[in-house]
């Protein structure tokens, strides 16, 4: 159970990086970043951000472009929440491939659907 505290400083971090990736992501055509969720530990240290990026194809590589680019990511957070504050939690990014799964489920659900049946269909006598 988060505090009230954490929850603020969650959206805060969310909202700035959703921003960051926006614009990054504006130079780079076909890709789009979105941050899904922000869980910041008790002591407000570290920030676990999750991402969904779409192509999930480009997932992995956009993944290692961010963790390798982390710091200046942190660097643009600072600057951007340095009224709101006083430390710029440490980020940890990971995939949230939540859309892969339900995409998966949604495939195996079809293959199992019966074929459409048009005797069933036609009203009884």
């Amino acid at each position: 159970m988060d505090t009230t505290r954490q929850q603020k400083i969650s959206r805060l971090v969310q909202k700035e990086l959703s921003e960051i990736f926006r614009r990054e992501t504006a130079k780079t055509r076909g890709t789009l970043v979105t941050v899904s969720s922000v869980r910041v530990s008790p002591d407000l240290s570290v920030a676990n951000v999750r991402l969904s990026i779409f192509p999930s194809e480009n997932a992995q590589a956009i993944m290692d472009n961010i963790n390798h680019n982390e710091r200046g990511i942190r660097h643009q957070l600072a600057q951007q929440t340095r009224y709101q504050l006083r430390r710029c939690p440490e980020l940890k990014f990971h995939i949230d491939d939540s859309l892969d799964y339900i995409d998966h489920i949604d495939e195996l659900l079809a293959k199992d659907k019966p074929k459409d049946n048009p005797a069933a269909d036609a009203p009884s006598e």
